[in-house]
Order: C-alpha cells, then structure tokens, then sequence
C-alpha cells in the first residue's frame, strides 16, 4: 500500500504558525521579488520590439536567413515574457492572499504592538509597509481639517450670536 499522506503541502502563500512580523517580512519578498520580474517584464518588452524591428529588416533586405534566425529570437523573448506575466499575476494573487491573513495572525497574539497595527492598517489600505510618513501626513491633515471645521463652527457661532 502506498502512503500518499494526509498532510498537505503548505503552499507558497500560507502564512499560518508565522509570526505577524516574519509574515510581513515574508510578504515583502515577495513583492520585492514581484518588482523585480516587473522590471525584467518591461525589459523583454523592448527587447520584443528589438527583435520585430529586426524581422521587419531582414524581410525588406531579403535576407531569408537572418529574418529566420531572428524570427526565432523573437519567438523565444515572446515565449520568456508571456511566462514572466504569468509569474506576475501568480505573485499578485499570493500577495493580496497573505496580505489577507495578515489580520488573523495579529488577532492570536495576545498583546497589542501599536506599531504592528499601525504597519497591518497600511496594508489593509493598500500601502506598503514603510509608508510611515504617508499615514503621519494624512494624520497630520486630519487634525488640521478638524481644527479648522471646530474653528469655523465657532466663528460660526460667534456671528450669530452677535446678530440681535
């Protein structure tokens, strides 16, 4: 008889048994990793129309042998960038998959890090993780917009009750 187990495979974007903070580390390698492949994705990109122009070339110059030889070129960075997509939109989903679980590995620890919460808000809004001065300026201009509308209400107030 073969045993095939009864444990599954943890996959790639599985964070359960990590540590908010190793899981956010762990999350950012993976969208370093994701920026990465976007950079060589634009690179193919050109490279794509590198090898399109050449075909164009050759064909006009009749030259059947080196049309075919970069005919192939242009098939195989085709075939690399299409791969590469792949591989982008498979790490797009296992990021927004940890991003998601993210709040569920706070929510087992028993005491609260302010800075922890702080980072997983940013990250539920959409912002990654070292935005800290994005949050502390949309803070800064909530505080300001409330000053300002007690200021107005005030002043507000004050008119009418100097109107007889």
């Amino acid at each position: 008889m073969i045993d095939i187990g009864t444990e599954e495979e943890k996959k790639p974007d599985d964070l359960t048994g990590m540590e908010p903070l190793a899981a956010k580390d762990y999350i950012l390698q993976f969208i370093t990793t994701l920026k990465l492949t976007e950079k060589q994705s634009e690179e193919l990109e050109s490279e794509e129309r590198k090898w399109e122009s050449r075909v164009s070339l050759a064909s006009e110059k009749n030259e059947e042998a080196l049309q075919k030889e970069a005919r192939n070129e242009l098939e195989r960075v085709k075939a690399k960038r299409l791969t590469l997509k792949e591989e982008i939109a498979e790490l797009g989903t296992q990021i927004e998959n940890m991003r998601s679980q993210l709040p569920f590995l706070a929510a087992r620890q028993r005491s609260i890090d302010p800075d922890l919460l702080e980072q997983e808000l940013l990250i539920a809004l959409g912002h990654m993780p070292g935005d800290e001065k994005i949050a502390a300026t949309d803070r800064e201009f909530s505080k300001l917009e409330k000053e300002k509308s007690a200021q107005d209400a005030l002043e507000e107030l004050k008119a009418r009750m100097k109107k007889p």
